[in-house]
């Protein structure tokens, strides 16, 4: 049985992708090799639009009677790449000029001009854009990122130009020069791999370990003999085993800036993902939109999965040949069962992969602007549940332990205990005035932020509720208020505390 299946109908709503959102326009890479196009105009506006699309491989048809200096230079010089070329006529344009045309574009000096060329190009059916005026375009010109084949375009609808060139300098720094002859290399060996690889899981498989080395340096002379051997060995372990693979990835507290890299890549990598309830929307738009989803819906107080369901189905799923993304909250080797699933899995011989992630406890410290290991205030910090398998506290929980005033203390999960954790530390000998910070759904729009003493601690949580997660900080270096003029009080009903709710 599926764990969709087990959960109710509100739960699993969540499972499915996001639809897609309203678009502007529509991002369209349209092939002009050998194609003719209309440029109309002389001047350095024109000469740009034409040199672009010579350079995608377009015959280019000028028709001006004057050319600027940077026109006349780029004619005479001749496309500098790609099999475009120039085809001068020095006369303006006419209604024969559109004919066969894949595309017309036109600088024109005003509104008349302009409604006249885009009126004959609309009529003889070919797309025209008339530079400056977009009421007279039928598609726009967007700023590119050149790393041929590799080509990024942004767009803003024409509403702000300067934005989108500062997104394209952005983009720059993050694409190295070297896509360029990966790009190359990919489209060289694409169908030799397309033929060696059947299957599109194994081809898939060979695609990540490729973008994997297309971010690490420069290819040489013997990469594409490596990549070959790498779709051989991938060949030779599908024809062995049919078996798939999971990954536990942690998605970090909430904020999808806060997933690592290979968090990513693995998500955009998955066939299958079954995620906590806790994982955030922003999270899952990340993912890979054909990756079917699965919410698992482990929720403290809440209508959850038991944890042999969702062992059974990701051994079911991974058998299958599927690549399973387990995608917990926080990070999966704290307080996320990890360990469970791991040697259940490796008890039935499937692979399994492990992607860190941000853990709560540390988003809380970064929130606050505060070090869990002050050195003038703990040696030791310790992350301990506040929610055994009963529901209840732990019961092997050394409390004098966690009394020392040397010791920062963070209880996940500890909403629901949070009054037994007070009287077991005060019991245990900490002071009533030890400083207690709490946080509730941290990182998130809704983050909630309350300071004060221990003794304080249960009506402190009363007041904000336990509908979303909660951590408990207890120790000396929560006395820091360095985040405090950042923050907003915001009095509640409950008498002898206030919330500090962000101001963001």
């Amino acid at each position: 049985m599926d764990v969709l299946q087990l959960l109710p109908n509100e739960m699993a709503s969540r499972a499915a992708p996001a639809r897609m959102a309203p678009l502007a326009t529509l991002p369209v890479f349209w092939s002009l090799t050998g194609k003719r196009a209309v440029v109309a105009g002389g001047t350095d506006a024109a000469a740009w639009k034409a040199e672009l699309l010579a350079a995608c491989g377009a015959e280019v048809h000028v028709y001006a009677t004057d050319l600027s200096e940077t026109f006349s230079n780029l004619l005479h010089e001749g496309p500098q790449s790609g099999e475009g070329c120039f085809v001068l006529h020095p006369h303006d344009w006419h209604a024969g000029s559109f004919e066969h045309a894949a595309l017309a574009i036109a600088d024109c000096a005003d509104d008349a001009a302009a409604a006249a060329f885009f009126a004959a190009a609309k009529n003889a059916g070919v797309p025209v854009n008339v530079i400056d005026k977009p009421r007279y375009c039928q598609f726009q010109f967007g700023s590119i990122v050149n790393r041929s084949p590799v080509v990024v375009a942004i767009s803003t609808d024409g509403a702000a130009p300067i934005l989108a060139q500062a997104i394209r300098r952005r983009i720059e720094t993050l694409l190295p020069p070297s896509l360029k002859s990966w790009g190359e290399l990919a489209r060289s060996i694409r169908d030799q791999i397309n033929a060696t690889l059947g299957t599109a899981a194994a081809r898939r498989a060979f695609w990540e370990a490729f973008v994997d080395r297309a971010f690490g340096g420069d290819p040489n002379a013997g990469t594409k003999a490596d990549l070959l051997a790498d779709a051989g060995r991938i060949l030779a372990a599908t024809q062995s085993s049919s078996v798939g693979r999971v990954t536990l990835v942690g998605a970090g507290p909430g904020d999808a800036e806060l997933l690592t890299l290979k968090a990513v890549r693995a998500l955009q990598a998955a066939d299958v993902i079954l995620f906590d309830d806790l994982v955030s929307d922003e999270v899952l738009e990340l993912a890979r939109r054909e990756a079917r989803r699965m919410l698992v819906g482990k929720r403290g107080g809440r209508t959850s999965c038991k944890q042999e369901d969702i062992n059974a189905t990701m051994i079911r799923l991974a058998k299958a040949g599927k690549h399973v993304v387990r995608l917990k909250s926080g990070d999966p080797m704290i307080f996320g069962r990890a360990g469970e699933e791991i040697a259940c899995l490796q008890q039935q011989g499937i692979q399994v992969d492990t992607v860190p992630g941000i853990t709560s406890a540390s988003a809380m410290a970064a929130r606050l602007g505060v070090s869990l290991t002050h050195r003038d205030h703990a040696q030791a910090v310790r992350f301990i549940t506040g929610h055994s398998r009963q529901g209840s506290l732990p019961a092997d929980i050394d409390w004098h332990d966690l009394a020392l005033s040397a010791t920062t203390t963070i209880f996940y999960m500890g909403g629901r205990t949070a009054g037994q954790i007070r009287t077991r530390l005060l019991q245990a000998g900490m002071d009533a005035d030890m400083p207690v910070a709490i946080v509730s759904a941290v990182t998130r729009s809704n983050e909630a932020r309350w300071t004060g003493c221990l003794d304080d601690l249960a009506s402190a949580v009363a007041g904000m509720g336990v509908d979303n997660p909660i951590l408990i900080g207890v120790g000396h270096v929560f006395s820091q208020t360095a985040y405090a003029a950042k923050t907003t009080a915001v009095p509640q009903q409950s008498a002898g505390f206030q919330t500090l709710r962000a101001s963001i």
